[in-house]
């Protein structure tokens, strides 16, 4: 072979090899998980989802995105709005397709990364797994994987997205749980007057000391600092009236002792997170935390902590409530990293932030 031509087919061969890598979608960016001061190690820890800057863009757009829902306008984002601390707005049951509601509160988006299950009766048991109720629920966004897919793949954003993400422009239903996780998951509340307080940069108001004083003498054995939930399930006594119409925890485990009980919400940005409990019953939160005054100390249903507890009398409930203000984050609810990234977007149930 002549020297020339065979440095022609060298020369070709480097650009053909040249053209491939250029048109492989470059190395994603590595993120990692925000761990705050305090917080134990979380229980996800994006072993089989690196957690990248474009995987969590993919997310934060899926959030946003209404085409997830039947109607094409019901999103992630409709029941858990982030001024709201992700959760839904001043309504006791969401709202969704077709104006259905569901059958219970929507509970707030954040540090979920340390929760082990999901819902307020715990049915789903994995992060990843958890859209799959909402996009697939009759009363929520009542759609199919196969529909979503379908119009991911004929989006004209999406492929290119999902090949920064994942590395190639397939997509597909655990790609798009993977996408969902790693936002949901990435969404960390830990910077309040409480955090700031804990670390020695603030102190706090009078009332406020008061009412943490109390705080730890009969709500923190429940609302465990830092998450403020034990993650656990209980039966609060709530009264048994025309509300009341969940069986709770025992839906899912179908065991008699565990009728009536509920996840124990966390209380992190409870001041906007109303109205409260499973059913939305108590719409102000002085009301909501007046339940544990009056709250029947005979009603054998309850749990031991709440039947042995000792209730707050009117004063504390008053200190409480001033404590309970501490644990706002502003920085969460207004952090633009969070916020909708889709131009123009129009979603039901949102209000502008």
């Amino acid at each position: 072979m002549k020297p020339g031509v065979y440095m022609l087919m060298v020369w070709l061969a480097l650009v053909i090899v040249a053209a491939q890598f250029a048109f492989l979608p470059q190395a994603a960016t590595p993120l990692r998980l925000r761990i705050p001061e305090g917080f134990p190690e979380p229980v996800y820890q994006f072993a089989n989802n690196p957690l990248t800057r474009e995987g969590f863009e993919l997310g934060r757009r899926l959030f946003y995105d209404g085409q997830l829902a039947a109607d094409g306008q019901t999103a992630c984002a409709s029941c858990h709005q982030q001024f709201a601390g992700f959760a839904d707005f001043e309504h006791v049951f969401s709202h969704g397709v077709s104006n259905r509601f569901t059958n219970r509160n929507a509970p707030p988006l954040f540090n979920l990364a340390w929760h082990r299950e999901f819902h307020a009766d715990g049915g789903i048991n994995h992060i990843e797994w958890q859209p799959l109720s909402p996009l697939t629920g009759s009363n929520e966004m009542d759609n199919s994987i196969e529909n979503v897919v379908r119009s991911l793949q004929n989006d004209p954003v999406y492929p290119a997205m999902f090949a920064a993400a994942f590395g190639s422009d397939s997509i597909n239903s655990q790609r798009i749980l993977y996408a969902l996780t790693q936002f949901t998951a990435s969404i960390v509340s830990a910077d309040t007057r409480y955090d700031r307080v804990s670390l020695g940069k603030e102190q706090f108001t009078e009332w406020e000391a008061e009412g943490y004083r109390v705080f730890q003498a009969k709500c923190a054995s429940c609302h465990t600092p830092p998450l403020f939930t034990d993650l656990d399930y209980h039966n609060i006594g709530l009264p048994v009236d025309s509300f009341l119409h969940d069986y709770g925890r025992m839906l899912i485990t179908g065991k008699k002792e565990d009728s009536l009980k509920f996840k124990t919400p966390t209380l992190r940005n409870i001041t906007r997170t109303g109205p409260y409990m499973h059913d939305g019953r108590f719409w102000g939160l002085s009301t909501a935390v007046n339940h544990w005054e009056t709250a029947s100390p005979m009603d054998t249903t309850a749990s031991d902590l709440i039947r042995n507890g000792t209730p707050p009398d009117k004063q504390e409930i008053r200190y409480l409530v001033s404590f309970l203000h501490t644990l706002l984050d502003d920085v969460l609810l207004k952090d633009e990293g969070l916020r909708d990234p889709i131009p123009g977007n129009q979603i039901h149930g949102m209000l502008p932030q």
